[in-house]
């Protein structure tokens, strides 16, 4: 793990807004982008006096030696760092990678389910099942098309690609729980199911496979402290 020396800093080289609220930040950090895996986040401090934020590893890039986070401003800290945060600036510290890391195994077909934000860090873990050699289905939703993003970074580790937004404006109307009972209905082999999303998407997402036996992973993010587990959250 790595944190930033006084003085010092990891410098932001890339930026791009996906929406008002939504944007993505690529990190230079080699030592990291070496390390991380799918599933797992980092522990962010803007500057000096700033809150810790955890924020999943949404990429990683070991040649580039970057990181990239997609964030959604939400509350004080990501809406300063929404403003703050421009191409050429560097973030105080940046600790990880942290968490235990998706388990891909030997799935030889599998679905990964993204809604909103959730379409970030389900993006790493269906590159993996594709590298592993699995066919990947992916299935994205947003609320409409102006919210999208990474439909294109999905298309290219991905086998079959549904986008479902609530008002129909791109892909299929409809939920992504759509997208899984049509992606079931071609496919009757499928293996794994994996979503990350809101809570409630993703209970939806349980319940479209629980009736076909399908093994189904969710991304539970419970509130933590210091994010290596001392703090008993």
């Amino acid at each position: 793990m790595a944190q930033a020396q006084q003085g010092s800093g990891f410098r932001i080289v890339a930026r791009e807004d996906y929406s008002d609220v939504t944007y993505m930040l690529e990190v230079a950090h080699p030592m990291m982008a070496k390390a991380a895996k799918p599933g797992q986040f980092v522990i962010v401090m803007e500057h000096e006096h700033g809150d810790r934020i955890p924020l999943t590893i949404a990429d990683f890039d070991r040649e580039r030696g970057t990181i990239t986070l997609v964030i959604q401003a939400v509350g004080k800290t990501t809406k300063e760092m929404q403003v703050n945060c421009t191409v050429g600036t560097t973030l105080f510290a940046l600790v990880g990678p942290m968490g235990i890391p998706s388990h891909i195994g030997s799935a030889k077909k599998v679905i990964c389910v993204g809604g909103g934000l959730g379409v970030a860090p389900v993006y790493p873990q269906a590159r993996a099942y594709k590298e592993s050699g699995a066919y990947v289905i992916g299935v994205v939703g947003f609320r409409n098309k102006d919210l999208m993003f990474w439909q294109d970074k999905f298309a290219k580790v991905c086998d079959e690609l549904i986008v479902c937004t609530d008002d129909g404006s791109a892909g299929i109307k409809g939920l992504v729980t759509e997208g899984i009972k049509q992606s079931i209905a071609r496919h009757p082999d499928i293996d794994e199911v994996v979503a990350i999303g809101p809570p409630i998407m993703m209970k939806g997402c349980s319940e479209s496979t629980r009736s076909h036996g399908i093994k189904t992973m969710v991304s539970l993010n419970p509130v933590m402290v210091d994010g290596t587990g001392m703090c008993g959250g």
